[in-house]
């Protein structure tokens, strides 16, 4: 592959790329991924200081791939054997040796805000857990799920703003679960696609609710039961985050606000529709997401 200019850095799957990219070139190939799914890292790039726009694309780049190595490839062996080639790109990027676009990049931004190899690798054991774990026994095994699919990513934006101690990161603990858990309960039908169960076998039993009901889509009172308990202890982790608004600065304040706002809003959408999830997805239209939007940007931030 001719690597001379930006144009030859291919955003095609499986993300593997020939020859040695310079920074910049890099540096475009995460901003052009990240753009690609702007919809999904509107909020995160909107409001951050412009200096720190390209760390942000950096790390998007990282877990955009990572996730799709996990969850677009369609075989398991596969997507296993992809995951531990990505992070052998991981470890030669830590070994001062990066040689992937993103990684090329990404050093610059580990580098700079001295960021620990764990968080990336926690992400990768969640998309390897993907590939063998199909159910989730009890409320706590989907949370250590949870530990390594959700909260590094706030882990990683700690330390972008500068900050790296254990209160701050437990308060972005329960957000990001939140978000997860919020994500699950708006895609139980798609994830059913996939042959994929990320509600507690522990709730279902409690709610007198079969597996085999629920792969038949079967909506039914105990159902509704069941998705509201889940709602309610999902909106809980969303408040108690919140108080990590009075701990950060002002914009990443307004960051957190409006992620947490758009869980929110998705826990009312499933409440509105009865807690059908099942027959239609509760989404969020773009109206909506620009009302939330504009609430927030004409809110004081105290």
């Amino acid at each position: 592959m001719n690597t001379s200019t930006s144009d030859s850095l291919s955003l095609s799957h499986p993300y593997r790329y020939e020859g040695q990219p310079t920074l910049e070139e890099a540096r475009r190939y995460c901003a052009r991924l990240a753009k690609s799914h702007y919809e999904n890292f509107l909020v995160a790039t909107l409001f951050c200081p412009r200096a720190l726009r390209q760390h942000f694309y950096n790390i998007y780049a990282y877990c955009r791939i990572s996730d799709d190595l996990g969850d677009e490839i369609g075989d398991p062996q596969q997507s296993l054997a992809l995951l531990d080639w990505w992070e052998t790109e991981l470890d030669a990027m830590y070994d001062g040796k990066p040689r992937h676009p993103v990684f090329v990049a990404l050093e610059e931004t580990v580098k700079r805000f001295q960021i620990p190899s764990e968080p990336f690798r926690h992400l990768l054991q969640a998309f390897r857990q993907d590939q063998i774990c199909t159910r989730y026994a009890t409320y706590d095994d989907l949370l250590g799920y949870c530990r390594y699919s959700a909260n590094p990513v706030g882990h990683l934006v700690l330390y972008l703003a500068g900050y790296r101690d254990a209160e701050r990161f437990a308060l972005a603990d329960k957000t990001c679960t939140a978000l997860q858990l919020a994500n699950f309960w708006q895609d139980v039908a798609r994830d059913l696609d996939k042959g994929r169960i990320y509600i507690p076998l522990e709730d279902m039993a409690r709610f007198g609710y079969s597996e085999t009901e629920l792969q038949a889509r079967k909506f039914t009172p105990a159902f509704a039961e069941l998705m509201r308990f889940e709602v309610e202890r999902t909106r809980a982790l969303f408040l108690e985050g919140q108080a990590l608004c009075n701990m950060v600065d002002k914009r990443l304040r307004l960051d957190i606000t409006m992620f947490t706002q758009g869980g929110l809003e998705v826990l009312r959408r499933i409440e509105s529709q009865g807690y059908d999830v099942l027959s239609r997805r509760p989404a969020i239209p773009k109206s909506r997401q620009l009302v939330l939007l504009l609430k927030r940007l004409f809110r004081p931030l105290s």
